[in-house]
């Protein structure tokens, strides 16, 4: 399982929008050479939503074939279709992506069980260990800690990407899974050290595409966990 610094890469883009494919290659390798632990490719840092269908497709790929199998790679097929959630996360297996990241669906403001039901779905279908992203902040759409709880028992749901900034949430939904095989990622490099502190497993880090050796040192400590009095979050 995946510990430490990952970087939800930037796609580097020419002056008139097309992506380049030569600065991507590079970039990959200056995380390798930094120590980076794993790399999201076409996660939302990356801007997936302003690439075309097969430009999204070609940016995981190239990313699989430079990495080369040196670090893990993490897929980003998040889509507020189920339908498209479920292609893209199999094209990132057909490529040879070891996860993906999938986001909260956007705009549509689905229900808990609706968040449930869309990320069952793309459990079932992938055939690719799947980590959650919960950042409410941009999709207007908010996974509660009980439905996390419910996800985290189907198998091949095996993480969350926390973007929430919301330490007292983090702290419950740790202390809750606590023994479990479920890692806990934060998404807010703002709150990422305390959220390590109380027992998180890494940080899927903005901040490590310009300072990826400094985040590989913090967020690859193995930092002992730090006991606070214990509350229970809300939402869920």
């Amino acid at each position: 399982m995946i510990t430490g610094s990952i970087v939800a890469l930037a796609t580097p883009m020419k002056v008139a929008g097309e992506i380049d494919w030569p600065a991507l290659r590079r970039l990959v390798n200056f995380h390798l050479e930094n120590g980076t632990d794993a790399i999201v490719a076409a996660g939302t840092t990356g801007e997936p939503t302003t690439m075309s269908f097969a430009e999204h497709f070609d940016v995981i790929r190239t990313v699989v074939e430079e990495v080369a199998g040196r670090i893990p790679v993490i897929a980003g097929t998040g889509a507020n279709a189920t339908s498209e959630a479920v292609e893209l996360a199999r094209y990132a297996k057909e490529v040879g992506a070891d996860y993906c990241l999938s986001v909260c669906p956007y705009y549509n403001k689905p229900t808990q069980e609706g968040l449930y039901q869309h990320f069952k779905a793309v459990a079932e279908g992938a055939n690719l260990p799947v980590i959650l992203y919960n950042v409410p902040g941009r999709t207007c759409s908010d996974l509660y800690n009980e439905t996390v709880l419910r996800l985290a028992e189907i198998d091949n749901i095996i993480g969350l990407k926390d973007a929430t900034g919301n330490l007292e949430r983090a702290e419950d939904l740790i202390g809750r899974l606590e023994g479990s095989d479920f890692k806990l990622y934060s998404g807010d490099d703002a709150t990422a050290c305390d959220f390590m502190l109380m027992g998180g497993h890494g940080d899927i880090s903005v901040t490590a595409n310009v300072a990826p050796r400094r985040c590989t040192s913090c967020a690859s400590r193995r930092w002992p966990a730090i006991p606070r009095p214990r509350t229970r979050s809300t939402p869920g």
